[in-house]
């Protein structure tokens, strides 16, 4: 579980090293701040991929924005019909009901902060997309939770033909 500190004004402050930490050898995700921690206001976590390795699959939220700051590397992201690279340094906003996906660039890792608002409790979300990569929960249990984490999974040709190219 995250340390959290707030200071006198009531911020907060979570200290990377002590962030949870999920994944694998090409994929980590750093938990920083969930909505029950803001107050609603957002989720927010750091997703770092290695070179090719795919993020999140085709997907909609219908309540929340979601916001990508590259920090590292290159992002391929799909937003609505389009796909496009994210550069170091690069912001990509995806406002509620655009299909997006993302994923490394075949020739760059991507490290990148992901934050969602209005905040959406995902950090059970995460836990169980690590579990389905380790084998310890079904991959139906996904799309059992689409509605409680306002993740709703959808097709997209475009992004397919994309990540074939890799």
């Amino acid at each position: 579980m995250s340390l959290i500190t707030s200071n006198t004004q009531g911020g907060i402050l979570v200290r990377d090293a002590e962030a949870e930490l999920l994944g694998s050898a090409d994929s980590t995700v750093r938990l920083f701040a969930d909505a029950s921690t803001t107050g609603g206001a957002v989720s927010a976590q750091r997703v770092t991929l290695t070179a090719g390795t795919d993020g999140a699959s085709p997907h909609r939220h219908t309540g929340s924005a979601e916001l990508f700051f590259v920090l590292g590397g290159r992002l391929q992201a799909l937003a609505g019909d389009s796909v496009i690279t994210a550069d170091e340094g690069d912001f990509l906003l995806v406002p509620p009901g655009l299909p997006h996906a993302f994923a490394a660039e075949p020739d760059a890792g991507a490290d990148v902060l992901i934050v969602i608002t209005p905040g959406v409790e995902r950090f059970d979300y995460f836990r169980l997309l690590d579990r389905v990569g380790k084998g310890t929960a079904d991959p139906r249990e996904l799309l059992d939770s689409q509605e409680r984490f306002d993740n709703f999974f959808v097709e997209s040709a475009t992004w397919q033909r994309a990540r074939q190219r890799r």
